[in-house]
C-alpha cells in the first residue's frame, strides 16, 4: 500500500471501498464478495478496512448510499435545462441507461439485494432510491399532462411504473445477455415505445 493510499482521509476511504464493492459485483456474484476481496482488491488489510466500515452489511449499506445519490443526481442533472417535460423524460431514461452501462456491477448488487430474505438497510435504501425517482417522474408526468404535452387522461402513476420497468427490464436482458452496455444503445428504441405510449395525439 503506498503512503498517498494509507493517508488517504475516512471519507475518501469510504469511497474508495464502495467503488472496489461495485468493481468486483461487476465481475462475480455480488453475494459471493467477501471483506477479505475488497480489502485484497484496494491493497489493505481487512483491519484498516473495518476501522472504517463495522461489518460487510455497512459496506453494502454504504454502497446503496452511493448509487442512490449518484444516480438521483445523474437524472436530476439531466432534466434540468429540458425545454419540455417529454424531453427531460427523455434525458433522463437516457442517463439512467447510460448510468448502469458504466457501472455494470450496480444493477448486480441491486437485483441481488433485493432477492435478500429479511429487510436490510440496502434493501431500504433501495425502497427510498425508487419512491425517490418516481415522485420526480409523477411531477414530469402531471406537469407534461397540464401543458398538453402529454395525452390528458394519462395515469401519471402507471407511466411513472412503466418508465421504470422499462428500464429494469433492459438492465435485465443486458444481464442474461451478459452485455451490461446494450442497456445504453438499446435505451433510445424504448423510449421512442414509451414516447408513443404517453404522449399527446393531434
Amino acid at each position: 500500500m503506498s503512503d498517498t493510499e494509507r493517508y488517504l482521509p475516512a471519507e475518501q476511504r469510504r469511497e474508495r471501498t464502495v467503488a472496489a464493492v461495485i468493481e468486483l459485483a461487476a465481475e462475480q456474484d455480488p453475494a459471493a464478495i467477501t471483506t477479505a476481496a475488497i480489502a485484497n482488491r484496494m491493497q489493505l488489510t481487512q483491519g484498516a478496512l473495518f476501522r472504517h466500515f463495522p461489518s460487510k452489511e455497512a459496506i453494502w449499506e454504504a454502497a446503496m448510499e452511493w448509487v442512490a445519490r449518484r444516480l438521483l443526481e445523474r437524472i436530476e442533472r439531466a432534466a434540468q435545462g429540458q425545454p419540455a417535460p417529454l424531453a427531460a423524460l427523455e434525458a433522463m431514461f437516457l442517463a439512467h441507461a447510460s448510468f448502469v452501462a458504466a457501472h455494470p456491477g450496480v444493477p448486480r448488487m441491486m437485483f441481488g439485494e433485493l432477492q435478500r430474505a429479511g429487510d436490510t438497510p440496502a434493501k431500504r435504501l433501495a425502497r427510498t432510491l425508487i419512491a425517490q425517482y418516481g415522485a420526480r417522474l409523477h411531477r414530469l408526468i402531471e406537469d407534461g399532462k397540464s401543458r398538453g404535452e402529454l395525452c390528458p387522461g394519462l395515469d401519471a402513476e402507471g407511466a411513472a411504473t412503466l418508465f421504470i420497468g422499462s428500464l429494469q427490464g433492459l438492465v435485465m436482458q443486458s444481464l442474461i445477455a451478459g452485455d451490461v452496455a446494450r442497456v445504453a444503445t438499446e435505451a433510445p428504441r424504448v423510449f421512442a415505445l414509451y414516447r408513443r405510449a404517453v404522449e399527446a395525439r393531434p
